[in-house]
Protein backbone atom coordinates (compact mmCIF):
# COMPACT_ATOMS: atom_id res chain seq x y z
CA UNK A 1 0.00 0.00 0.00
CA UNK A 2 2.95 2.49 0.80
CA UNK A 3 4.63 1.47 -2.48
CA UNK A 4 1.37 1.84 -4.40
CA UNK A 5 1.24 5.84 -2.83
CA UNK A 6 4.98 6.59 -3.63
CA UNK A 7 4.51 5.37 -6.94
CA UNK A 8 1.82 8.03 -7.23
CA UNK A 9 3.93 10.88 -6.37
CA UNK A 10 5.48 12.49 -9.80
CA UNK A 11 8.74 12.56 -7.77
CA UNK A 12 9.37 9.14 -7.47
CA UNK A 13 6.98 7.52 -10.47
CA UNK A 14 10.11 6.43 -12.35
CA UNK A 15 11.20 4.21 -9.64
CA UNK A 16 10.69 0.95 -10.00
CA UNK A 17 8.76 -0.97 -6.64
CA UNK A 18 11.78 -2.58 -5.08
CA UNK A 19 13.54 0.55 -5.34
CA UNK A 20 10.48 2.49 -3.82
CA UNK A 21 10.55 -0.42 -1.09
CA UNK A 22 14.00 0.47 -0.17
CA UNK A 23 12.92 4.06 0.22
CA UNK A 24 9.89 3.47 2.50
CA UNK A 25 12.19 1.32 4.72
CA UNK A 26 14.47 4.90 5.34
CA UNK A 27 11.76 7.08 5.89
CA UNK A 28 10.29 7.83 9.08
CA UNK A 29 6.45 7.41 9.82
CA UNK A 30 4.58 10.25 11.79
CA UNK A 31 1.49 10.20 13.98
CA UNK A 32 -0.33 13.26 14.47
CA UNK A 33 -3.46 14.33 16.21
CA UNK A 34 -6.34 15.94 15.66
CA UNK A 35 -5.60 19.79 15.53
CA UNK A 36 -2.20 19.42 15.42
CA UNK A 37 0.40 21.75 13.96
CA UNK A 38 3.02 19.97 11.80
CA UNK A 39 4.64 23.17 10.80
CA UNK A 40 3.74 27.07 11.00
CA UNK A 41 3.60 29.91 8.14
CA UNK A 42 7.50 31.08 8.18
CA UNK A 43 8.65 28.29 9.69
CA UNK A 44 11.92 26.93 8.56
CA UNK A 45 11.28 23.93 5.37
CA UNK A 46 13.34 20.97 6.03
CA UNK A 47 10.84 17.92 5.72
CA UNK A 48 8.92 16.50 3.15
CA UNK A 49 5.69 14.30 3.80
CA UNK A 50 3.03 12.02 2.40
CA UNK A 51 -0.14 11.51 3.64
CA UNK A 52 -1.08 7.86 4.75
CA UNK A 53 -3.83 8.02 6.70
CA UNK A 54 -6.38 11.07 7.81
CA UNK A 55 -5.96 14.43 6.44
CA UNK A 56 -4.08 17.72 6.19
CA UNK A 57 -5.75 21.38 6.23
CA UNK A 58 -3.26 24.07 4.76
CA UNK A 59 -4.35 27.68 6.20
CA UNK A 60 -3.11 30.76 6.21
CA UNK A 61 -2.70 33.29 9.37
CA UNK A 62 -3.93 29.81 11.85
CA UNK A 63 -5.31 30.64 14.90
CA UNK A 64 -6.50 34.37 13.73
CA UNK A 65 -10.03 35.50 13.25
CA UNK A 66 -9.26 35.33 9.54
CA UNK A 67 -7.87 31.85 9.15
CA UNK A 68 -8.75 30.64 5.82
CA UNK A 69 -8.25 26.83 4.59
CA UNK A 70 -6.50 26.50 1.44
CA UNK A 71 -6.63 23.29 0.51
CA UNK A 72 -7.20 19.66 2.58
CA UNK A 73 -4.65 17.05 1.80
CA UNK A 74 -5.86 13.31 1.73
CA UNK A 75 -4.19 9.86 1.50
CA UNK A 76 -1.53 9.64 -1.41
CA UNK A 77 -0.96 13.55 -1.43
CA UNK A 78 2.00 15.59 -0.08
CA UNK A 79 3.37 18.50 1.33
CA UNK A 80 6.86 20.74 1.56
CA UNK A 81 8.33 19.05 -1.11
CA UNK A 82 10.04 22.31 -2.01
CA UNK A 83 12.13 22.31 1.26
CA UNK A 84 14.07 19.33 -0.22
CA UNK A 85 15.96 21.43 -3.03
CA UNK A 86 15.47 24.99 -1.56
CA UNK A 87 18.03 25.21 1.90
CA UNK A 88 16.98 27.92 4.25
CA UNK A 89 13.36 28.50 2.59
CA UNK A 90 10.60 29.36 4.30
CA UNK A 91 7.57 27.52 4.58
CA UNK A 92 4.94 29.93 2.75
CA UNK A 93 1.75 28.45 5.16
CA UNK A 94 0.37 26.30 8.26
CA UNK A 95 -0.27 22.60 7.72
CA UNK A 96 -2.69 21.17 10.69
CA UNK A 97 -3.93 17.67 11.31
CA UNK A 98 -7.15 16.95 11.02
CA UNK A 99 -8.44 14.04 12.88
CA UNK A 100 -5.28 11.22 13.63
CA UNK A 101 -3.41 11.40 10.86
CA UNK A 102 -0.18 9.29 9.71
CA UNK A 103 2.78 11.10 7.53
CA UNK A 104 5.77 9.28 5.96
CA UNK A 105 8.33 11.72 6.49
CA UNK A 106 11.76 12.58 4.62
CA UNK A 107 14.14 14.64 5.24
CA UNK A 108 16.54 17.16 3.04
CA UNK A 109 19.52 14.63 4.40
CA UNK A 110 17.35 11.77 3.29
CA UNK A 111 16.92 12.91 0.32
CA UNK A 112 19.88 13.94 -0.67
CA UNK A 113 21.10 10.75 0.14
CA UNK A 114 18.73 8.76 -2.08
CA UNK A 115 19.83 11.31 -4.97
CA UNK A 116 23.08 9.77 -4.63
CA UNK A 117 21.80 6.16 -4.43
CA UNK A 118 19.07 6.66 -7.20
CA UNK A 119 19.86 8.80 -10.13
CA UNK A 120 16.80 8.81 -11.15
CA UNK A 121 15.58 10.72 -8.57
CA UNK A 122 17.55 13.83 -10.21
CA UNK A 123 16.03 13.37 -13.15
CA UNK A 124 12.35 13.04 -11.56
CA UNK A 125 13.07 16.37 -9.43
CA UNK A 126 13.99 17.91 -12.61
CA UNK A 127 11.11 17.15 -14.67
CA UNK A 128 8.96 18.06 -11.44
CA UNK A 129 10.35 21.14 -11.42
CA UNK A 130 10.22 21.90 -14.64
CA UNK A 131 6.46 20.95 -14.89
CA UNK A 132 5.81 22.93 -11.63
CA UNK A 133 7.58 25.83 -13.33
CA UNK A 134 5.56 25.69 -16.38
CA UNK A 135 2.15 25.13 -14.45
CA UNK A 136 3.39 28.76 -12.30
CA UNK A 137 4.18 30.56 -15.43
CA UNK A 138 0.65 29.48 -17.15
CA UNK A 139 -0.71 30.15 -14.09
CA UNK A 140 0.92 33.55 -13.06
CA UNK A 141 -0.25 34.69 -16.85
CA UNK A 142 -3.64 33.58 -16.25
CA UNK A 143 -3.83 35.36 -12.88
CA UNK A 144 -2.07 38.55 -13.96
CA UNK A 145 -4.50 38.28 -17.42
CA UNK A 146 -7.61 38.04 -14.98
CA UNK A 147 -6.17 41.43 -12.71
CA UNK A 148 -5.67 43.23 -15.47
CA UNK A 149 -9.22 42.41 -16.28
CA UNK A 150 -10.47 43.68 -13.00
CA UNK A 151 -7.63 46.63 -13.26
CA UNK A 152 -9.74 47.83 -16.19
CA UNK A 153 -12.91 47.35 -15.14
CA UNK A 154 -12.32 49.09 -11.60
CA UNK A 155 -10.17 51.67 -13.89
CA UNK A 156 -13.63 52.48 -16.07
CA UNK A 157 -15.46 52.47 -12.78
CA UNK A 158 -13.43 55.21 -11.45
CA UNK A 159 -13.54 56.84 -14.20
CA UNK A 160 -16.81 56.86 -15.04
CA UNK A 161 -17.36 58.03 -11.10
CA UNK A 162 -14.73 60.81 -11.54
CA UNK A 163 -17.11 62.29 -15.04
CA UNK A 164 -20.35 61.77 -12.83
CA UNK A 165 -18.41 64.09 -9.95
CA UNK A 166 -17.26 66.27 -12.16
CA UNK A 167 -20.61 66.69 -13.61
CA UNK A 168 -22.09 66.53 -10.15
CA UNK A 169 -20.14 69.37 -9.31
CA UNK A 170 -20.56 71.33 -12.56
CA UNK A 171 -24.20 71.22 -11.85
CA UNK A 172 -24.46 72.04 -8.22
CA UNK A 173 -22.24 75.42 -9.58
CA UNK A 174 -24.91 76.14 -11.93
CA UNK A 175 -27.99 75.50 -9.72
CA UNK A 176 -25.90 77.33 -7.17
CA UNK A 177 -25.65 80.55 -9.43
CA UNK A 178 -29.03 80.23 -10.64
CA UNK A 179 -30.30 80.56 -6.56
CA UNK A 180 -28.05 83.34 -6.33
CA UNK A 181 -29.58 84.75 -9.73
CA UNK A 182 -33.42 84.32 -7.99
CA UNK A 183 -32.13 85.65 -5.05
CA UNK A 184 -30.82 88.84 -6.64
CA UNK A 185 -34.68 89.26 -8.27
CA UNK A 186 -36.32 89.18 -4.74
CA UNK A 187 -36.08 92.73 -2.93
CA UNK A 188 -32.99 93.69 -0.62
CA UNK A 189 -35.06 95.55 1.31
CA UNK A 190 -38.85 96.02 1.77
CA UNK A 191 -40.22 99.76 1.97
CA UNK A 192 -40.61 101.85 4.89
CA UNK A 193 -43.36 103.99 5.81
CA UNK A 194 -45.02 105.78 9.17
CA UNK A 195 -48.16 104.17 8.15
CA UNK A 196 -47.39 100.77 7.48
CA UNK A 197 -44.64 98.27 7.35
CA UNK A 198 -44.18 95.15 5.21
CA UNK A 199 -42.56 91.52 5.99
CA UNK A 200 -41.73 88.83 3.65
CA UNK A 201 -40.05 85.18 3.77
CA UNK A 202 -39.65 82.66 1.07
CA UNK A 203 -38.24 78.82 1.71
CA UNK A 204 -38.05 76.78 -1.46
CA UNK A 205 -38.33 73.45 -1.74
CA UNK A 206 -35.23 72.68 -3.72
CA UNK A 207 -32.20 75.15 -4.41
CA UNK A 208 -34.17 76.98 -6.55
CA UNK A 209 -37.76 77.70 -6.39
CA UNK A 210 -40.57 78.67 -8.60
CA UNK A 211 -42.23 81.49 -5.48
CA UNK A 212 -42.03 85.23 -5.84
CA UNK A 213 -42.43 88.02 -4.41
CA UNK A 214 -41.89 91.81 -4.23
CA UNK A 215 -43.00 94.93 -2.62
CA UNK A 216 -41.50 98.14 -4.03
CA UNK A 217 -42.76 102.24 -4.35
CA UNK A 218 -44.42 103.20 -7.45
CA UNK A 219 -43.68 106.37 -8.96
CA UNK A 220 -47.29 107.99 -7.43
CA UNK A 221 -45.59 106.79 -3.95
CA UNK A 222 -47.71 104.13 -3.46
CA UNK A 223 -46.52 100.67 -2.99
CA UNK A 224 -47.02 97.45 -5.24
CA UNK A 225 -47.40 94.08 -3.73
CA UNK A 226 -46.65 91.01 -5.33
CA UNK A 227 -46.87 86.98 -4.48
CA UNK A 228 -46.99 84.12 -6.64
CA UNK A 229 -46.27 80.66 -7.50
CA UNK A 230 -45.15 78.93 -10.75
CA UNK A 231 -46.36 75.54 -11.40
CA UNK A 232 -43.84 72.65 -10.11
CA UNK A 233 -40.46 73.78 -8.79
CA UNK A 234 -36.61 73.82 -9.85
CA UNK A 235 -34.80 75.45 -12.40
CA UNK A 236 -37.33 75.55 -15.49
CA UNK A 237 -39.51 76.99 -12.83
CA UNK A 238 -37.29 79.55 -11.47
CA UNK A 239 -36.74 80.57 -15.37
CA UNK A 240 -40.38 81.12 -15.34
CA UNK A 241 -40.37 83.17 -12.13
CA UNK A 242 -37.93 85.10 -13.37
CA UNK A 243 -39.71 86.23 -16.90
CA UNK A 244 -43.01 86.54 -15.08
CA UNK A 245 -41.81 88.91 -12.15
CA UNK A 246 -40.05 91.08 -15.73
CA UNK A 247 -43.22 91.83 -16.78
CA UNK A 248 -45.02 92.37 -14.18
CA UNK A 249 -42.17 94.99 -13.05
CA UNK A 250 -42.51 95.88 -16.68
CA UNK A 251 -46.20 97.28 -16.26
CA UNK A 252 -46.17 98.07 -12.75
CA UNK A 253 -45.58 101.84 -13.05
CA UNK A 254 -47.66 102.94 -15.95
CA UNK A 255 -50.33 103.84 -14.28
CA UNK A 256 -52.42 101.38 -14.75
CA UNK A 257 -54.98 98.95 -11.80
CA UNK A 258 -53.48 95.84 -10.72
CA UNK A 259 -56.28 94.04 -13.02
CA UNK A 260 -54.84 96.05 -15.90
CA UNK A 261 -51.28 94.76 -14.96
CA UNK A 262 -52.11 91.14 -14.92
CA UNK A 263 -54.06 91.09 -18.11
CA UNK A 264 -51.04 93.00 -19.74
CA UNK A 265 -48.66 90.40 -18.66
CA UNK A 266 -51.05 87.24 -19.43
CA UNK A 267 -51.31 88.24 -22.88
CA UNK A 268 -46.97 88.45 -22.74
CA UNK A 269 -46.66 84.70 -21.15
CA UNK A 270 -49.38 83.57 -23.57
CA UNK A 271 -47.80 84.75 -26.51
CA UNK A 272 -44.31 83.59 -25.90
CA UNK A 273 -44.68 80.93 -23.47
CA UNK A 274 -43.76 77.35 -25.61
CA UNK A 275 -44.71 74.86 -22.13
CA UNK A 276 -47.10 73.84 -20.00
CA UNK A 277 -45.95 75.96 -16.83
CA UNK A 278 -48.40 78.57 -15.50
CA UNK A 279 -48.30 81.14 -12.53
CA UNK A 280 -50.66 81.78 -9.78
CA UNK A 281 -50.53 85.44 -8.74
CA UNK A 282 -51.93 88.49 -6.60
CA UNK A 283 -50.92 92.00 -7.38
CA UNK A 284 -52.28 94.74 -5.02
CA UNK A 285 -51.60 98.26 -4.92
CA UNK A 286 -51.79 100.06 -1.42
CA UNK A 287 -52.62 103.85 -1.65
CA UNK A 288 -50.34 104.61 1.25
CA UNK A 289 -52.82 107.82 2.16
CA UNK A 290 -56.08 105.66 1.92
CA UNK A 291 -54.69 102.79 3.35
CA UNK A 292 -57.20 101.03 0.44
CA UNK A 293 -55.57 97.83 -1.22
CA UNK A 294 -56.73 97.07 -4.58
CA UNK A 295 -55.95 94.30 -5.79
CA UNK A 296 -55.93 91.62 -8.68
CA UNK A 297 -56.00 87.50 -7.97
CA UNK A 298 -54.99 85.18 -10.99
CA UNK A 299 -55.66 82.28 -9.37
CA UNK A 300 -53.95 82.39 -5.96
CA UNK A 301 -54.74 81.56 -2.42
CA UNK A 302 -57.07 84.70 -1.33
CA UNK A 303 -55.31 86.40 1.75
CA UNK A 304 -56.06 86.88 5.25
CA UNK A 305 -56.93 89.82 7.40
CA UNK A 306 -55.71 89.82 10.78
CA UNK A 307 -57.71 91.93 12.97
CA UNK A 308 -56.56 94.18 16.32
CA UNK A 309 -58.68 91.70 18.43
CA UNK A 310 -57.00 88.17 17.11
CA UNK A 311 -59.97 87.85 14.57
CA UNK A 312 -58.90 86.08 11.30
CA UNK A 313 -60.79 86.85 8.24
CA UNK A 314 -60.33 85.44 4.54
CA UNK A 315 -61.55 87.72 2.26
CA UNK A 316 -63.97 87.21 -0.08
CA UNK A 317 -63.16 85.66 -3.05
CA UNK A 318 -64.40 83.97 -6.37
CA UNK A 319 -62.96 81.99 -8.95
CA UNK A 320 -59.75 83.28 -11.23
CA UNK A 321 -57.39 81.68 -13.56
CA UNK A 322 -53.79 81.67 -13.63
CA UNK A 323 -51.41 83.56 -15.69
CA UNK A 324 -49.95 81.58 -18.94
CA UNK A 325 -53.19 79.37 -19.43
CA UNK A 326 -55.77 81.28 -21.69
CA UNK A 327 -56.06 84.79 -23.75
CA UNK A 328 -58.04 86.44 -21.81
CA UNK A 329 -57.71 85.74 -18.39
CA UNK A 330 -60.52 85.90 -15.91
CA UNK A 331 -59.08 87.77 -12.75
CA UNK A 332 -60.62 88.04 -8.86
CA UNK A 333 -60.26 91.94 -8.47
CA UNK A 334 -61.06 93.54 -5.31
CA UNK A 335 -60.31 96.54 -3.06
CA UNK A 336 -60.22 96.79 0.91
CA UNK A 337 -59.67 99.50 3.26
CA UNK A 338 -57.29 98.07 5.81
CA UNK A 339 -57.89 98.50 9.50
CA UNK A 340 -56.08 100.67 11.92
CA UNK A 341 -53.78 97.48 13.65
CA UNK A 342 -54.63 94.95 10.98
CA UNK A 343 -52.30 92.90 9.16
CA UNK A 344 -53.07 91.64 5.58
CA UNK A 345 -50.97 88.36 5.33
CA UNK A 346 -50.73 86.80 1.46
CA UNK A 347 -49.00 83.15 0.99
CA UNK A 348 -48.53 80.70 -1.08
CA UNK A 349 -50.38 77.15 -1.26
CA UNK A 350 -46.80 75.63 0.30
CA UNK A 351 -47.59 76.70 3.65
CA UNK A 352 -51.25 75.25 3.46
CA UNK A 353 -49.92 72.15 1.78
CA UNK A 354 -47.02 71.45 3.82
CA UNK A 355 -47.17 67.85 6.13
CA UNK A 356 -45.79 66.31 9.49
CA UNK A 357 -44.14 63.15 9.16
CA UNK A 358 -47.63 61.48 9.64
CA UNK A 359 -48.19 63.10 6.24
CA UNK A 360 -51.02 65.73 7.75
CA UNK A 361 -51.22 68.88 5.79
CA UNK A 362 -50.76 72.03 8.19
CA UNK A 363 -54.02 73.45 6.74
CA UNK A 364 -55.77 76.63 6.43
CA UNK A 365 -56.97 76.25 10.68
CA UNK A 366 -53.65 75.68 11.67
CA UNK A 367 -52.82 78.92 9.66
CA UNK A 368 -55.34 81.27 10.87
CA UNK A 369 -54.99 79.73 14.36
CA UNK A 370 -51.39 80.47 14.85
CA UNK A 371 -52.01 83.87 12.84
CA UNK A 372 -54.21 84.95 15.03
CA UNK A 373 -51.89 85.34 18.15
CA UNK A 374 -49.89 87.55 16.16
CA UNK A 375 -52.13 90.45 16.47
CA UNK A 376 -49.67 92.89 17.99
CA UNK A 377 -46.21 92.03 15.93
CA UNK A 378 -44.66 93.36 13.20
CA UNK A 379 -45.39 92.17 9.93
CA UNK A 380 -41.96 90.87 9.38
CA UNK A 381 -42.44 89.00 13.18
CA UNK A 382 -45.37 87.70 11.33
CA UNK A 383 -43.69 86.15 8.75
CA UNK A 384 -41.00 84.90 11.03
CA UNK A 385 -42.97 83.10 13.45
CA UNK A 386 -45.47 81.70 10.82
CA UNK A 387 -42.45 80.21 9.07
CA UNK A 388 -40.79 78.99 12.18
CA UNK A 389 -44.07 77.26 13.53
CA UNK A 390 -44.42 75.82 10.09
CA UNK A 391 -40.88 74.12 9.83
CA UNK A 392 -41.79 73.07 13.54
CA UNK A 393 -44.57 71.31 12.25
CA UNK A 394 -42.96 69.61 9.51
CA UNK A 395 -40.36 68.22 11.58
CA UNK A 396 -37.59 66.83 9.10
CA UNK A 397 -40.57 66.10 6.71
CA UNK A 398 -39.90 65.97 3.16
CA UNK A 399 -41.04 69.85 1.99
CA UNK A 400 -42.75 68.95 -1.62
CA UNK A 401 -43.60 72.75 -2.18
CA UNK A 402 -42.37 76.24 -2.13
CA UNK A 403 -43.18 78.26 0.66
CA UNK A 404 -43.68 82.20 0.38
CA UNK A 405 -44.99 84.79 2.99
CA UNK A 406 -46.39 88.61 2.47
CA UNK A 407 -47.77 90.79 5.38
CA UNK A 408 -48.98 94.18 5.40
CA UNK A 409 -49.38 95.95 8.64
CA UNK A 410 -51.62 99.06 9.23
CA UNK A 411 -50.70 101.25 12.35
CA UNK A 412 -52.95 102.83 14.18
CA UNK A 413 -54.62 105.96 13.05
CA UNK A 414 -52.73 109.11 14.74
Amino acid sequence: MTTNLLSKIPLFADLPNEELDKIISTLDMKEMKDHEILFREGDDGEDFYVVMRGELEVLKAEGEAEEMILNVLRVGEYCGEMSLIMPGGHRTASVRARGDTALLSMSRTQFLDLTRKYPRLSRSMVRVLSQRLDAANTQTFHELTEKNKKLQIAYDELKAAQAQLIEKERLERELQVAADIQLSILPDELPVLDKFDFGARILPARQVGGDLYDVFFLKNGNVGVLIGDVADKGVPSAIFMARAHAFIMAEADIGLTAGEVLKLVNGHITRLQKSTQFVTALYGILDVKTRVFSYARAGHEPPLLLHADGTVERLPHSSGMALGLWEPVMLDERSIELPPDSTLFLFTDGMTDCRDPQGEAFGMERIKTTLGGLSDHTAQHVCDHMLGTLINYQDGAKQDDDVTLVAIRAAAKG
